[in-house]
C-alpha cells in the first residue's frame, strides 16, 4: 500500500505541475475576438479557400453560403467534389451559378498512391490563384468577420501559417464528456502556446482552419508530399514548422464552427480512423500510450478508494482538473462539472484507441468513406509528427 500511495502522489504532483503551467500559459494564446483584429484591411490579399467534400450533401450548402457571406477580405472559393454519391456535387454546381467567386472541381476517380482528402485538397490548391490558401472542410461554418480577423492576426504576427481553433457545436452529454476530456489533455500535452517558439518542435494543423501562405505551401511540397497521410491536416502544420516557417495559433469562439461528431459513439468512430495513425501505425507505441492513459488518467480516481492520504492525492487532481475545465469553458461551453466524467471518458478513449489498432490490423489498412487504404502503404508514407 505504501508504494501505491507514493505512486499516487507522484502522479498527482505530475498533474499539478502540468495544470499549473497550462493555466499560467493559456492566457498568453491570442484571441482573435480582440478588437485589434477587427480593423479594416486597406488592400486585402486574395485568399483561395479550398473546400473538399465527399457525401456532405447535408451540410455543404450552409458551409459554402457562410463563406460567400464573409466580409472584409477578397475570396475565391474552390469547392472540390470528391467522388460523392449523394447531391454534394449538384449543390456545389448550383451555388456556383449564383456566385462568381465560387468554382467547382469534380473528382471522379482517385489516382493510385493517394488518399482521397489529400488528393482533393491538392486538386483545389492547383486551381488557386490567391496569395493565401485556406484549407477547410465541407461542414464548417464561418462568421462574417472570421477571415478579416484571421488575416489581421496573421499580419500582426507575421505568420506563414495561422490557425484559429474551431468551436465545436456540441448538443449531447456524450459529446461534452468526450470533448471535455480531449480538451483537457490537449492543453496539457500539446502545449500549443509553445508553437511560436522557433526552436521547439511543437506544431499543429487543424482540418477546419489551415491558413497558409501559398508560396509556403508550395515550398513544403504541398499535399503532393502527403499523398498517403491520414492526418494530413496535422502533418501540414508539422511540415510548415519543420521547414522553419512561422506558425501561429489563436482562439476565437464561434468564428469557425463545426459539428465534429454526434454523441460519444461518433467520437469513437472518428478515433477509430485517426488514432492508430497518430502513433504512426506502431503497435508498441500504441500500447505504451494506452498504459500512460490508464495510469495517469485513471490512477488518480482509483486513489479515491484508498486511505485518506491516498484520497488526498486524487482530490488534488480532481480540483486542478476542475479549474482547467472551468478555464476552457469560455471556449468550449462545456461545464466544469463534466470533470466527474473524466475517468469514464478515459475508459472510452482507451477502448477507441485499442479498437483503432485492432480494426486496422485486422482489415490490413484504414477504411474511410468506403475506401480501404492498405496498411503497408500507410506505414511506408507515415512521416514524423514532431
Amino acid at each position: 500500500m505504501l508504494w501505491l500511495g507514493i505512486a499516487a502522489w507522484v502522479i498527482a504532483l505530475f498533474w499539478a505541475a502540468m495544470i499549473v503551467v497550462a493555466l499560467r500559459m493559456l492566457p498568453t494564446v491570442p484571441d482573435v475576438l480582440d478588437a485589434k483584429y477587427a480593423a479594416p484591411i486597406a488592400d486585402p490579399p486574395l485568399i483561395s479557400v479550398v473546400v473538399p467534400a465527399r457525401d456532405e450533401g447535408v451540410g455543404i450548402e450552409a458551409a459554402l453560403r457562410s463563406l460567400l457571406a464573409i466580409e472584409g477580405v477578397r475570396l475565391e472559393i474552390i469547392a472540390v467534389d470528391d467522388r460523392s454519391t449523394d447531391a454534394t456535387g449538384a449543390i456545389m454546381d448550383r451555388l456556383a451559378t449564383e456566385a462568381s467567386n465560387l468554382t467547382v472541381a469534380h473528382v471522379t476517380e482517385l489516382p493510385g498512391g493517394w488518399l482521397g482528402k489529400p488528393h482533393a485538397m491538392a486538386v483545389g490548391a492547383a486551381r488557386a490563384s490567391g496569395d493565401w490558401l485556406l484549407f477547410t472542410d465541407g461542414d464548417v461554418l464561418f462568421a462574417k468577420d472570421s477571415l478579416l480577423r484571421a488575416m489581421n492576426f496573421a499580419a500582426l504576427e507575421r505568420a506563414d501559417h495561422a490557425i484559429v481553433f474551431p468551436t465545436l457545436i456540441l448538443e449531447g452529454f456524450g459529446e461534452r464528456m468526450m470533448l471535455g476530456f480531449f480538451h483537457a489533455n490537449s492543453a496539457l500535452f500539446s502545449r500549443f502556446w509553445r508553437i511560436p517558439r522557433e526552436r521547439t518542435k511543437e506544431a499543429v494543423g487543424v482540418g477546419a482552419f489551415n491558413l497558409v501562405r501559398a508560396e509556403v505551401y508550395r515550398q513544403i511540397g504541398g499535399f503532393e508530399a502527403l499523398r498517403m497521410e491520414v492526418l494530413e491536416d496535422l502533418r501540414l502544420g508539422v511540415e510548415v514548422k519543420r521547414h522553419g516557417f512561422r506558425q501561429r495559433v489563436a482562439f476565437g469562439r464561434d468564428l469557425v464552427r463545426i459539428r465534429w461528431v454526434v454523441g460519444a459513439s461518433g467520437v469513437i468512430r472518428n478515433i477509430t480512423k485517426n488514432v492508430f495513425a497518430a502513433f504512426r501505425f506502431r503497435v508498441w507505441l500504441t500500447l505504451a500510450a494506452c498504459a500512460v492513459v490508464a495510469v495517469f488518467c485513471l490512477g488518480p480516481f482509483a486513489a479515491l478508494a484508498g486511505p485518506w492520504w491516498m484520497r488526498a492525492s486524487g482530490l488534488l487532481v480532481l480540483l486542478l482538473l476542475f479549474l482547467l475545465y472551468r478555464y476552457y469553458r469560455r471556449y468550449t461551453g462545456i461545464s466544469a462539472c463534466y470533470v466527474v466524467t473524466f475517468p469514464v471518458a478515459a475508459c472510452l478513449s482507451l477502448y477507441a484507441i485499442l479498437r483503432s489498432m485492432a480494426l486496422t490490423l485486422a482489415r490490413g489498412g484504414v477504411v474511410w468513406r468506403g475506401t480501404l487504404y492498405p496498411l503497408a502503404e500507410l506505414r511506408k508514407n507515415a512521416g514524423p509528427l514532431r
